[in-house]
């Protein structure tokens, strides 16, 4: 393999993969933002090196083993397409580390950015003023489990239940609570939405439900197409699911809960449909209009 034995140093594979990737036309959005981003993740994560910055190693010279081995990484990313995430069997969500693989779309959530950034439940501030208070709650189409992570994270007290309908991406979740020590906060439910939670009512329902566009899930370059398709696809406008949580959620709240869903581009239809809910979207660094809350009165009125 050329680039295992002619390129020597870290900078050397940085320069090949962005060459190779911009030359492939390989898509980025699965924890990456650019190609830049993409290739310095591969080389970091590849040599079991701190994934938030490749400056401090530029210069550093590779084992032969360690060449041959990221050189194959670039060239795997190029010819399968498949996300850089899928082939290393890792991504991070601001830091955090998740084990991925293909029974789980790549976590990648607003709300994940919502709960990091303390706009869902730091003491004092956000909207839930006193995440202590919090004492259940729900993450909906849970994937790799996340979410339920990061809400175990930020809500101490709270006992969390986890639902998907895909027993290979429920394994994949049971993996994540184990590696993150939340096996005993973290319930995973195998399910469509509510159906395998009884009676069952939560102060706080998370939820990153399937919403692409059946159109555009058909449109989909190679490596949105290596993920669950079900992990995407949402009907023919991309909500068939946000409305029956929308239907449902008002009954699986407690008195004073809040549903926090996230939908995508979808904003205009439900704010067409809906016309009576008082959605308050959270933006984010990333986002606009992408993640609405309501609150158990508005939902159960509705």
């Amino acid at each position: 393999m050329t680039a295992a034995t002619e390129l020597v140093t870290v900078r050397d594979f940085l320069r090949h993969a962005v060459s190779r990737f911009r030359a492939a036309g390989v898509v980025h959005g699965h924890g990456t933002t650019s190609v830049i981003d993409e290739a310095a993740f591969i080389i970091l994560e590849g040599l079991k090196l701190p994934v938030d910055d490749i400056n401090p190693w530029l210069d550093a010279r590779l084992l032969k083993a360690e060449r041959a081995s990221i050189a194959r990484l670039i060239e795997a990313r190029v010819k399968t397409r498949k996300p850089a995430a899928y082939l290393l069997k890792k991504t991070y969500m601001h830091g955090i580390p998740f084990y991925v693989d293909e029974r789980v779309i790549v976590p990648r959530s607003y709300i994940g950015e919502l709960l990091m950034s303390g706009q869902l439940g730091v003491d004092g501030f956000g909207l839930i003023a006193n995440p202590h208070a919090i004492t259940s709650v729900l993450d909906l189409c849970t994937g790799s489990g996340c979410l339920a992570i990061l809400a175990a994270n930020n809500f101490p007290h709270a006992r969390i239940d986890a639902v998907d309908l895909s027993a290979g991406a429920l394994d994949v979740a049971k993996r994540n609570l184990k590696d993150h020590a939340l096996a005993d906060r973290i319930t995973l439910h195998k399910g469509d939405l509510f159906k395998p939670l009884g009676k069952a009512r939560y102060d706080l329902i998370l939820t990153n439900p399937p919403y692409v566009a059946k159109a555009e899930v058909a449109a989909f370059p190679p490596e949105y197409k290596a993920e669950p398709a079900m992990a995407h696809l949402g009907g023919k406008d991309g909500l068939d699911l946000v409305r029956k949580i929308i239907a449902t959620a008002g009954a699986r709240l407690t008195d004073t809960g809040l549903l926090v869903c996230e939908i995508g581009t979808g904003r205009d239809i439900l704010e067409e449909e809906y016309p009576h809910l008082p959605f308050l979207w959270l933006d984010t660094e990333e986002s606009e209009g992408e993640v609405f809350a309501l609150n158990a009165a508005d939902l159960t009125l509705s």
